[in-house]
């Protein structure tokens, strides 16, 4: 089931970074935020996905994973992101998942899984958000 952007969040575009680089979130919910990525456009000069266009995506659904779970009135701000690269991708989109490993007051952690159109694991991140009043 796909569930909406709340309410209290801003209503506003994404990130410059994420239009530039297609970001799209698909799902809202805090359990499992996801969101997807072309892969043309967002490649290194041999073709293959940028390890940098990967870890922009692992943390733009990490840091929404964890705003949706500071709630309204707060904010998250990444404050470690570790990635490992386990697949080439070259072509369609890939899509990102984000889940809590830890939700804290002031901490929380997410484990980000990112796969190809044949769902295939692509990379697998961890992002260490700290939460603080907006």
């Amino acid at each position: 089931m796909t569930v909406d952007r709340p309410a209290w969040l801003d209503t506003g575009h994404q990130g410059p970074l994420d239009d530039k680089l297609g970001i799209r979130i698909t799902d809202y919910d805090p359990d499992h935020v996801v969101a997807t990525m072309p892969v043309e456009g967002n490649q290194q000069p041999f073709g293959l996905l940028h390890g940098g266009a990967t870890c922009a995506l692992a943390e733009t659904v990490g840091s929404w994973a964890a705003a949706l779970g500071a709630g309204p009135g707060r904010q998250a701000v990444g404050v470690e992101l570790n990635v490992s690269y386990l697949r080439a991708a070259t072509s369609g989109v890939v899509t990102a998942v984000a889940t809590p490993v830890r939700r804290g007051r002031t901490l929380a952690t997410f484990l980000i899984e990112v796969t190809d159109e044949q769902g295939r694991r692509t990379a697998s991140a961890r992002l260490t958000c700290m939460l603080q009043p907006a």
